[in-house]
Order: C-alpha cells, then structure tokens, then sequence
C-alpha cells in the first residue's frame, strides 16, 4: 500500500512536466503583397494566386507537422512563394530603373532574436535562403549586393543567370512607369509602386516558439541602390517570444514607423491583441504618415490578424488540421484560427 501510494504522489509531481511537453497548436499565416487591384486581375490570375497561397502554406505545414521549428516553416513557404512569378519576390521581382532586378529579404527566430537579412542582390536564386544563411553561418545579420553574393557562393546558396528574374509582366510595368517619368508625370515611380507584391509568412511551432520572414523586389523604377523595410529588421519583420510581424507596403512608411517592431511592442508592453496592435500601426499610424500597405501578424497563442487598407492582400494560414484558407480581396472574410490557451509554463 505504502509502494502505491508513493507511486500516485510521483505521477502527481510529474503531471505538471508532462502536460508542458505537450505540444501546442502550430499555426502558419502568410501574405503575397497588399496593393492587389481587382480590375487587373484575370481569373486565371486569381485561380494561380490562390493557388500558390495553398501550395506555400501545406509545404510550410508539412514542417510544423512534423515538429520543426516555425523558422523552417517560414522558410519553406517563403521559398515557394519567391519561387512563383505572380508575386513580388524571387523569380516574379520588379524592375528597378536601370533594368535590373534587386532582391532583399529578412528572418527572425523569435525564441533567440537571431535574425539575418540581405538586400541588393542580383543572382541569388531564393534571398530567404541567403538571409537564414547570414543568420546560421555568420557574426552578422545584414549583408548587402556584392558582398552578399560572394557570401552566398561560399556557403553553396544557389545563384542563377539574372535572366531567370525576368518575366513580361514585370517588365512592361518598368516600360509604363518609365513612359510616365518622361512625360513629366510626378512621382509616377511611386505611383506605379504601390502595386506591392512582397511575400512573407510567420509561423508558430508545437514548441511554441515564432519566427518571422519577408521577401521582396522592391519598387518598380527604384533607383540610386533604394533598399525599402522589408530586409530591415524590426520595420518590415520582427519575432520575438510574443509576436511575429511580416509587412507589405510602402516601404519607406514602414521603416520611419518601424512598423513590424511597434507591433509587437505594442503587443507586449499595451497587452494588445494583434488585431487591435495591426490596427494602431498599419491602419492608423502608417496612413498618417502618408504610407499605405499591409501586415501579417501572430500571438503566441495562435491568434492572428491580418491589417491592411489597400483594394486586397494576397493572404492564408493553416492550422493543426492542415486545412489552408486564402482570400485575396478586401471583401472576402478569412476566418480565423481560435487561440489555445498556453500548455506550457
């Protein structure tokens, strides 16, 4: 009798232990760039968006099902997304003035506040690749344009001709802002940008840890090396052990509000929700400014929010059930996930 109930007292202090192995409900949210204009969009266009939202967010799943850490599951889904022409990112990136294309991305482990960031490249095939690369295997976590490259070659992260950027699309929008500009239309680059198309996801893993990634071309007709918030830690993306932030927008708005990080700041110190945080910053402070855009953003329990005051963002997130949800349009209602409570301490 004495062993049994030594045994009962045992298995009561270790209930506690067990229950915060537990693992918690993961949980992806992605976006592929606000400033969607529905006029322009065929639905064929609509159909491939859509898509290659869900293709991004069952690879990205697949991770988190598996238990690995939300850092993988935002790189593969970023990875997908720069993969596909119809976004701002990787192979479908803007043309800057001079023809070229210039690729800047970031990544942040919210559990270590490791990050890392590159901008300015012109040959490397995924920069979110580049980026984890910067933060994983250097002291450093920004590099930029050549240097970023050489680095790139010496850690075997693929590069590609520029050739394989290239897309028709793309390229005719360079074509009609440059038309603009020499007829004396002002700020007609700026105009022509606000078609955003930058990609990003954040993620939750059953160890309950967040991650954060954004990928971009940056502005159509850019010029002078012009690096916006997306490769900027703490404007475009942010991660900490509360929050996890991707931004789609105007870039130079995002970076004088240091958007990404006032979210989670807001987050932590007003004990908003990120709706209510999303809010504050994208569709109050940024507009005063004179910016426009979007944001993905993810609590620490799971809860979401996807701000933006644009015609629509490309966006979607998965959950435990594996099931995706997409919507591309101002109008159309993404449901949201329900927040579990914490299991662990």
């Amino acid at each position: 009798m004495n062993k049994l109930r030594l045994s009962v007292a045992l298995l009561a202090l270790l209930a506690p232990a067990v229950q915060a192995a537990e693992p918690r409900n993961s949980v992806l949210l992605i976006h592929g760039g606000a400033g969607v204009v529905r006029s322009e969009m065929t639905p064929a266009d609509e159909a491939a968006v859509r898509s290659a939202l869900e293709r991004a967010l069952r690879q990205g799943h697949a991770q988190l099902a598996v238990g690995k850490p939300a850092l993988e599951a935002v790189t593969v889904a970023i990875t997908v997304l720069e993969d596909d022409p119809y976004f701002n990112a990787g192979r479908g990136a803007v043309f800057t003035h001079d023809g070229k294309n210039e690729l800047d991305s970031s990544l942040m482990d919210g559990a270590t506040l490791k990050a890392g960031a590159v901008a300015g490249v012109h040959t490397v095939k995924n920069p979110i690749l580049l980026a984890r690369a910067v933060m994983e295997k250097s002291e450093h976590v920004m590099m930029v344009g050549q240097g970023a490259e050489v680095f790139a070659r010496e850690q075997g992260v693929e590069l590609v001709d520029p050739s394989w950027f290239h897309t028709e699309k793309r390229w005719q929008q360079l074509q009609k802002a440059l038309r603009e500009e020499a007829a004396g239309q002002a700020h007609a680059d700026l105009e022509t940008a606000k078609h955003f198309g930058t990609v990003g996801a954040v993620a939750l893993d059953q160890q309950g840890h967040l991650a954060a990634g954004t990928s971009t071309g940056g502005m159509t007709n850019k010029r002078y090396g012009r690096v916006g918030d997306s490769p900027v830690i703490g404007a475009g993306t942010y991660a900490n052990a509360q929050c996890a932030v991707s931004g789609t927008g105007w870039g130079e708005f995002y970076l004088r509000a240091a958007a990404a990080h006032d979210i989670c700041a807001r987050m932590a110190y007003l004990k908003e929700t990120p709706a209510q945080a999303g809010e504050a910053v994208i569709n109050q402070a940024i507009p005063r400014l004179g910016g426009d855009g979007g944001a993905i953003v993810l609590g620490a329990d799971g809860s979401i929010a996807t701000p933006f005051n644009t015609e629509g963002m490309y966006r979607g997130w998965i959950g435990a059930d594996g099931v995706p949800h997409v919507a591309l349009y101002s109008d159309e209602k993404l449901p949201s996930p329900q927040p579990a409570p914490a299991t662990g301490p």
